[in-house]
């Protein structure tokens, strides 16, 4: 099972908590759920890629992400040069969220990584321009912290 699946889906369960954050852990068990994966296109095949055995991943990023809101939205904020919060896509900052969750708090996950997979899943999500911003937030809260 693909831990970049994974990863990819705690995003889509990061950006769907941007929309509702009510009931979160129903929702979260919704995600991982056999009825979910099924009910999904073909389009998104990624669930298909991810077992129970990554569950306990995409749950502690999901939910560490979710408790840790306020700093890494801060870090952001901070390397957020020229850009306006307001002019951020929701998926970018799932994307962002997810990968300052990673090195900030997963020992388990090198910086690099949680990086290169940030930027390669954006790619799937947004602009070229949103793909270079990532980037450079995310090389800068690695860098400066």
């Amino acid at each position: 099972m693909s831990r970049k699946a994974a990863r990819e889906v705690a995003i889509h369960i990061v950006y769907d908590y941007s929309f509702n954050t009510e009931n979160g852990n129903e929702a979260l068990q919704y995600f991982l759920s056999d009825e979910f994966a099924k009910s999904v296109s073909d389009d998104t095949d990624i669930y298909s890629q991810v077992g129970e055995a990554q569950h306990p991943y995409i749950s502690a990023v999901v939910s560490g992400v979710a408790e840790n809101k306020t700093e890494i939205d801060d870090l952001i904020k901070k390397y957020s040069v020229g850009w306006n919060l307001n002019r951020i896509s929701k998926i970018a900052m799932a994307i962002m969220r997810v990968a300052i969750f990673e090195c900030k708090y997963l020992d388990e996950v090198s910086e690099k990584i949680a990086i290169n997979e940030a930027v390669e899943i954006a790619k799937k999500y947004d602009s070229a321009e949103t793909v270079s911003f990532i980037n450079g937030v995310l090389g800068s809260v690695v860098r400066k912290g």
